[in-house]
């Protein structure tokens, strides 16, 4: 029996990955350097510690064993017999450009006859800071998933202990005949949802106002960048406007892509395009060990609004609508559908799902979680981190947002031949919090 199955999304993402179009996470962290050698020291630890940690050996093996019928053609998480650190956290020349280095480093694919992650250590040419760009690819952690195992590799930190919780049996290939019925009454429950979902889908695609900007053909290259607001600010916004600070930090994106537009020449009139907004549908203390359990929220970001103010109350209706909806409704919970596909039809309409993204969003703009504590490596402060998020086929831009003791960190991941001026964009966002720190002001 084959007990770690991929669940369907992360089979959809193993799935639509192509060399141009690699689906891995990736995060920059900055770390104060005590030594010009901190780095080479910083590389030996996340390889003597990546040993240690089981969830860093699991490679993905192909099933197409003819015994397991629900399984064919699907994936499986399996110990790698031959798993060697080294292979897997590596150790660069000093740089002077974090970012320019992440960049060529995240149009690389990871391999995936191994464990599919890396750790890049970049010292820095002036000693005093070093930088680890993790890469971990979406079908073995999600956000939260990515971010348990690289804090598994960093100095141990004083946490509480967590609460115990009910021991579950592992996944099989066939369900408990007592659950049959109410797993009937489910499926025929989930076509029907799935249903409305596609509806939704097909309406968001009616009527798209995006901007050739943001759009790319496949070159495969990235170029990466990172802003760093003060949430103080952030708060500033929401206690004067209202809403949450997620809608702040949206809004901050809608005033920044104007701006980068109008400053580009390409202009921002018209422009409305749709964001993907994901939303994780498991809590920390009860997720599973693996498995992206993913909705999202599609909204429209109001790019050709002119006020500030103004855009800031249109995302904000705009987010409060998707959550009266829920998660489990509407466009952009399209990830859901994935549940409703047997394991052999991703494997085959894995390249036309990849294709297809360019139809349902315009951009992506995550939140991915990190913990208040300070973190650190070998003794040296985390002080900086910027999460990417992988690019979709046919998008130019990926936005992720960390907020990081008392600072939030906009890590901007594009396609470098379609945004070749990505640090103005970059600045477009600080800008943005200025303008609306500005308007809040009497």
């Amino acid at each position: 029996m084959i007990s770690d199955l991929l669940a369907p999304l992360d089979l959809a993402f193993w799935n639509i990955e192509s060399d141009r179009h690699p689906m891995h996470l990736g995060a920059l962290g900055v770390f104060a350097a005590h030594s010009p050698t901190a780095g080479a020291h910083a590389a030996d630890l996340l390889a003597a510690r990546a040993a240690a940690v089981p969830g860093l050996r699991m490679r993905i093996r192909d099933v197409w064993q003819p015994t397991a019928p629900l399984a064919f053609g699907g994936a499986a998480r399996e110990p790698a017999p031959d798993f060697e650190p080294l292979d897997h956290v590596l150790l660069h020349k000093p740089t002077a450009d974090f970012h320019a280095e992440a960049g060529r480093l995240m149009e690389r694919p990871l391999e995936r006859g191994r464990p599919p992650w890396e750790a890049h250590v970049l010292p820095g040419e002036d000693g005093t800071s070093f930088a680890v760009l993790f890469k971990f690819h979406h079908a073995l952690a999600d956000g939260l998933r990515a971010l348990m195992l690289a804090a598994a590799i960093m100095d141990p930190m004083d946490l509480p202990e967590p609460r115990p919780r009910p021991a579950e049996p592992p996944r099989g290939l066939f369900p408990d005949v007592r659950k049959l019925p109410g797993l009937l009454r489910g499926t025929l429950s989930d076509v029907g949802r799935a249903l409305d979902i596609g509806t939704s889908v097909a309406r968001a695609t009616l009527g798209a106002q995006s901007s050739p900007a943001l759009t790319s053909s496949p070159t495969g290259t990235r170029r990466t960048a990172g802003v760093v607001i003060d949430l103080d600010d952030v708060h500033i916004v929401r206690k004067t406007v209202g809403g949450t600070v997620n809608d702040v930090l949206i809004a901050v994106v809608a005033g920044a892509l104007r701006r980068w537009l109008d400053e580009r020449g390409d202009g921002s009139e018209g422009v409305s395009p749709r964001a993907l907004i994901p939303v994780s549908r498991r809590r920390p203390r009860t997720a599973q060990p693996q498995g992206n359990r993913l909705s999202g929220y599609l909204i429209r970001l109001p790019v050709d609004d002119p006020d500030p103010l103004g855009r800031l109350r249109a995302v904000r209706t705009a987010m409060d609508r998707n959550k009266d909806a829920g998660p489990n409704r509407g466009a952009g919970a399209v990830a859901l559908l994935a549940d409703h596909v047997p394991p052999l039809g991703h494997r085959l309409g894995g390249p036309v799902v990849g294709q297809a993204a360019r139809l349902l969003f315009d951009i992506l703009v995550t939140s991915v979680p990190l913990p208040s504590l300070g973190l650190k490596l070998g003794g040296c402060p985390l002080t900086e981190v910027y999460p990417f998020a992988p690019l979709a086929r046919g998008q130019a831009l990926a936005v992720a947002v960390s907020t990081y003791r008392g600072k939030v960190h906009y890590g901007l991941l594009a396609d470098a031949e379609a945004v070749p001026d990505l640090d103005l964009l970059a600045r477009s966002l600080a800008e943005e919090v200025r303008v609306l720190i500005t308007a809040c002001t009497p």
